[in-house]
C-alpha cells in the first residue's frame, strides 16, 4: 500500500511539473522592448551574436541571439541592466542600460578579436557559440557550468540524465564505469557512444574495443556537450547514437583558483583544487582531485586520484600551441558480479566477494597546434596518446559463478570462498595514439556563405590482454589462460560544408573509415587480420525564423565497427562474418527562444538499423561474443525546456523550471530473429522490445535563486521499466540475469548558500527517499545508489 501511494504521489508530482511548463506559457506579459543591431567595424551585420541582459540585482537574466541581419529584440521589465554582447570571432563587449516604460533602440559594434583570443576562448568545445546551435542541422544540448554547479552533480550519469535521449545507467556510486545509451541503444559499457574530452578521443580503444572501464571524474569538467544528429560524422568513428564532449575549464585570463572540500555518509570525502594563471604569452591551469568512499553495496570501496594540467601559448597573433597531460589512478574494492534472485531478496546491497579488487593507472597527453593561414583559413593539428593499465582480480564474473573455481577440490564451493577458493586476474594494457589535422575555412561562393570543415585522422590501438587464474582469494599471479594481442589501425577522412543562404543553412558531409584489425593468440599461435572500409554520408538543413525559432532536419549513416575479438577467431585466426553496425538515422525538430526567457527543443528521431550488433547471450552476462542482430528500429521523440520566471516574481527572486523528456515507443527487433539465450534459440523474438530501452525518461527540476546568491535545487529523475533480455521476460530468473527492471523515480536536492563573495556552503542529497532500484541484470542484479548525504564548501580566489 505504501509503495502504491508513493507511486501515485510521484506520478502526480511529475504531472504537475510537466504541466507548469505548458500551462504557464500563455501567461507571458508585455514588457518594454530593447532592440537594436549588432555589427562589426565595417558596419556588416553579425548573425548569431549573443545578447545577454543581467539585472543589477543579478537575479534576472534574459538571453537572445541576433538574426541573420544582426537584429535583436528583448522584452525586459523596467530597471537597470548590464548588456553582455559576444560573438564567435569578435571581442566581447559590455554596456549598462536603463529600461523604462518606453522602448530602447541600440546600435552595437563588435571589433574583430585577435585570432589568439578567439582560439583561447573556443578551447576544446564542439559547440562554441550560439550561432553554432542556430545553424546546427540536428539536435544538440549543452550542460552549462551553472546547471552542473547548482545541482552539485556527483557522477557523469547524474549529469547526463539531464539531457534528452540519454539513458545513463549507474553501476557504482562514483560513476567510474558509466553505462551510457542514446535513443534506445544498449547502455552497457557505453559501446555505442563516442566519448571526447576537449574534442579529442577519450576511450582507450574507440575502434577495437569501445567499452568504458575508465571514465574521468565529472568534477574536472566545466561543460558537457551532446550531439545526436548528423554532425557526428565530423568526429567518428562512432556515428550511431551520439557524441558526448566533456570540456575542461578555460585557462583564466588572470590569476584565479578554487578549492572544494566535501564529505558525507558512506565515508565519502572529496577534495578538489584548481589554479590557473598567465605569464607573458603562456597560460596554464592545474586541476587536482582526490575522491574516496564506499559504493552502493557492501564490501565495496573506491579511491581515485586525478591530476590534470594544460597550457596554451600564443606564439604569435596567428599561432597557438596547447599542451595537456593527465594522470589517473583508481584503487577499488569492487565485485564484477551481480546478485542472484534469492540473494537480492535477502540483502539487496549484499556482496560476499570482499576480495575482488580493481586497480587502474592511466596516463594521457595531447598537443594542439593552431595556425591561421589567413583571416578565413585555420589549420588545427592534434596529436594525442594514452596508456591504460587495468588489473581486475575477482572470484566471480557473473551470478552463475559461485565462485568461478567451485569445481576445484581445493575450493569446493562458497563455504571456502574466503580461504581456499581461487580467483581470476583479468589484466589489460592499452596503448592508443593518433594525429588529427583539421582545416576550417569560411568563404563566399555562388551567393552563399560557406563554412568548410575538412579533416584526416590516423589512429593506432594496441590491446594486450591476459587472464591468470590464481589459487587463492588474494592471489596476484597464477596460471596464464589467455594471452592475446589485438590491434586496430585506422585512417579516416571527412569533408563537410555548410552553405548559408540567409536564414537557411544546408550541411552535406561525407566521412570515410578504413580500419585494419589484427589478432594474435600467443598460447596457440593463431593469428589473423582483416580490413573494413566504410563510407558514411550525411546531410541536414536548418531554417531560422527571425532570431527565435530554428527548424532542422537531417539524415546520416550510422556506423560502428565491430570489436577485434569479435571479427577474428581466437582459435584459428580466421575472419568471422560479422558486419559493421550500420543504420540510417533521421531527425526533424525545432529549437525556440521565446520572450519570457523560455528556451525549448523538440525532436522526432528514427534509427533504422540494417544490422545492429548485440550480445549473443543475455545482455553480455553469460558471454562476451557478439552477433549480427539483423534489423532493429528505434523511433521516438525528445523534448527539453528551460524557463526562467523572474519577470513574474518580486525583484530579488528567480525560479527556473527545466525538463528533459524522452519518449521511445518503438525499440524492437524488426527482422526475422530468434533468441540468443541458451535453451531458447528456437524462440522467435521478432517484434520484441530491445533490452535496456525504457519507453520513457523524464528529468524535471525546479531551481530557486535569491539575489543574495542563495540557491535551492530540487530534481526528479524518472526511468521507465526495461526488459533485461531479448525474450522480454517479466518474472526474475533464479540467476537474476533475466527479468523486468521496474520503473522508478528518484529525488535529488541541493542547497547553495554564499557566506561571502568568495565562499559558498552547500548541502546535497541524492536519492533522498532512499528508494531501492535495480539498474542492471546483465551479470546479475545490481542495486542503484542508496541515499547519499553530503555537505561542504567551495572557495574561489
Amino acid at each position: 500500500m505504501v509503495a502504491l501511494c508513493y507511486a501515485h504521489f510521484v506520478n502526480a508530482i511529475n504531472l504537475q511539473l510537466t504541466a507548469l511548463f505548458f500551462a504557464a506559457v500563455p501567461l507571458l506579459l508585455a514588457q518594454s522592448a530593447v532592440s537594436g543591431i549588432v555589427q562589426d567595424t565595417s558596419r556588416s551585420a553579425i548573425a548569431g551574436a549573443e545578447i545577454k541582459a543581467v539585472s543589477a540585482l543579478e537575479a534576472r537574466e534574459s538571453t537572445i541571439l541576433s538574426d541573420p541581419q544582426g537584429r535583436f529584440e528583448l522584452s525586459l521589465t523596467p530597471g537597470n541592466y548590464r548588456l553582455l554582447i559576444s560573438a564567435k570571432g569578435f571581442s566581447a563587449t559590455e554596456q549598462s542600460i536603463t529600461v523604462t516604460a518606453t522602448s530602447l533602440q541600440l546600435d552595437i559594434t563588435l571589433p574583430i578579436a585577435p585570432l589568439a583570443e578567439t582560439l583561447r576562448v573556443s578551447g576544446g568545445r564542439v559547440l562554441s557559440s550560439g550561432a553554432d546551435l542556430q545553424r546546427l542541422p540536428g539536435s544538440a544540448e549543452v550542460l552549462t557550468a551553472e546547471v552542473l554547479r547548482e545541482s552539485n552533480v556527483m557522477t557523469t550519469e547524474e549529469a547526463l540524465r539531464k539531457v534528452t535521449g540519454v539513458h545513463a545507467r549507474g553501476e557504482d556510486a562514483f560513476g567510474l564505469r558509466p553505462n551510457i545509451g542514446i535513443r534506445g541503444l544498449s547502455p552497457t559499457r557505453s559501446t555505442k557512444v563516442l566519448l571526447l574530452e576537449d574534442g579529442l578521443p577519450l576511450s582507450y580503444a574507440p575502434y577495437g574495443d569501445n567499452a568504458s572501464y575508465y571514465h574521468p571524474p565529472v568534477d574536472r569538467f566545466e561543460t558537457i556537450e551532446v550531439i545526436k544528429g548528423g554532425e557526428q560524422i565530423v568526429f567518428g568513428p562512432m556515428t550511431v547514437g551520439g557524441v558526448v564532449n566533456y570540456v575542461t575549464p578555460a585557462i583564466p585570463a588572470k590569476r584565479a583558483g578554487s578549492l572544494l572540500l566535501m564529505g558525507g555518509n558512506r565515508d565519502y570525502l572529496n577534495g578538489h583544487a584548481r589554479y590557473g594563471a598567465n605569464f607573458k604569452n603562456t597560460g596554464w591551469l592545474i586541476d587536482l582531485l582526490r575522491k574516496q568512499g564506499e559504493g552502493s553495496r557492501e564490501n565495496v570501496r573506491h579511491g581515485i586520484t586525478d591530476f590534470n594540467v594544460k597550457t596554451l601559448t600564443s606564439i604569435s597573433s596567428r599561432q597557438t600551441l596547447g599542451l595537456r597531460f593527465n594522470s589517473y589512478t583508481e584503487d577499488s574494492n569492487i565485485a564484477y558480479t551481480g546478485l542472484r534472485e534469492n540473494e537480492f531478496i535477502a540483502n539487496p546491497r549484499g556482496n560476499v566477494f570482499r576480495n575482488d579488487f580493481f586497480n587502474t593507472n592511466r596516463y594521457a597527453g595531447a598537443i594542439t597546434h593552431t595556425l591561421a593561414l589567413s583571416d578565413h583559413l585555420v589549420l588545427s593539428t592534434n596529436g594525442y596518446a594514452s596508456a591504460f593499465l587495468r588489473d581486475w582480480w575477482r572470484q566471480s564474473s557473473n551470478s552463475s559463478q559461485r565462485p568461478n573455481d567451485s569445481a576445484d577440490p581445493a575450493c569446493g564451493g562458497m563455504a571456502n570462498l574466503l580461504t581456499t577458493c581461487g580467483n581470476e586476474g583479468r589484466l589489460r594494457y592499452y596503448q592508443t595514439w593518433g594525429v588529427d589535422p583539421k582545416l576550417k575555412a569560411t568563404f563566399k561562393l555562388g551567393g552563399a556563405q560557406n563554412e568548410l570543415d575538412l579533416g584526416f585522422r590516423y589512429h593506432s590501438e594496441i590491446q594486450e590482454r591476459y587472464q591468470k587464474n590464481g589459487p587463492l582469494p588474494t592471489s596476484r599471479d597464477g596460471v596464464t589462460v589467455e594471452n592475446n594481442d589485438r590491434r586496430a589501425q585506422a585512417a579516416s577522412f571527412f569533408l563537410q560544408n555548410r552553405f548559408v543562404f540567409g536564414n537557411l543553412a544546408i550541411t552535406p558531409g561525407l566521412r570515410f573509415e578504413s580500419v585494419n584489425f589484427r589478432r594474435v593468440n600467443h598460447l596457440n599461435g593463431a593469428r589473423g587480420n582483416t580490413r573494413l572500409n566504410q563510407w558514411i554520408p550525411g546531410i541536414g538543413a536548418a531554417y531560422t525564423v527571425g532570431s527565435r525559432v530554428t527548424f532542422f532536419s537531417g539524415l546520416h549513416r550510422g556506423f560502428a565497427p565491430p570489436r577485434v575479438e569479435d571479427i577474428i577467431n581466437n582459435n584459428t585466426g580466421a575472419s568471422i562474418d560479422l558486419d559493421a553496425e550500420l543504420s540510417w538515422n533521421y531527425e526533424a525538430g525545432a529549437r525556440v527562444n521565446l520572450p519570457g526567457d523560455l528556451r525549448a527543443e523538440a525532436t522526432f528521431f528514427r534509427m533504422d538499423f540494417e544490422n545492429q550488433i548485440v550480445p549473443a547471450s543475455v545482455a553480455g552476462g553469460l558471454g562476451a561474443t557478439l552477433t549480427n542482430a539483423g534489423s532493429t528500429l528505434h523511433q521516438g521523440a525528445e523534448f527539453s525546456t528551460a524557463w526562467q520566471l523572474a519577470r513574474f516574481l518580486p525583484r530579488q527572486h528567480n525560479v527556473t523550471l527545466r525538463a528533459a523528456w524522452t519518449a521511445l515507443p518503438i525499440a524492437r527487433y524488426s527482422s526475422d530473429r530468434f533468441s540468443s539465450i541458451p535453451g531458447f534459440t528456437t524462440v522467435r523474438i521478432t517484434g520484441n522490445r530491445l533490452p535496456y530501452a525504457p519507453k520513457n525518461l523524464l528529468t524535471s527540476s525546479l531551481a530557486y535563486t535569491h539575489s543574495k546568491g542563495i540557491n535551492v535545487f530540487v530534481e526528479n529523475v524518472y526511468t521507465g521499466r526495461q526488459f533485461g533480455d531479448d525474450l522480454n521476460t517479466v518474472g526474475g530468473t533464479p540467476d537474476g540475469q533475466r527479468g523486468l527492471l521496474p520503473g522508478n523515480a528518484i529525488w535529488n536536492a541541493s542547497v547553495n548558500v554564499p557566506v561571502s563573495t568568495s565562499t559558498t556552503l552547500f548541502f546535497t542529497m541524492k536519492n533522498l527517499t532512499d528508494r531501492l532500484t535495480i539498474v542492471d541484470r546483465s551479470r546479475g542484479l545490481l542495486p542503484g545508489i542508496p541515499r547519499l548525504v553530503q555537505f561542504g564548501f567551495r572557495f574561489n580566489f
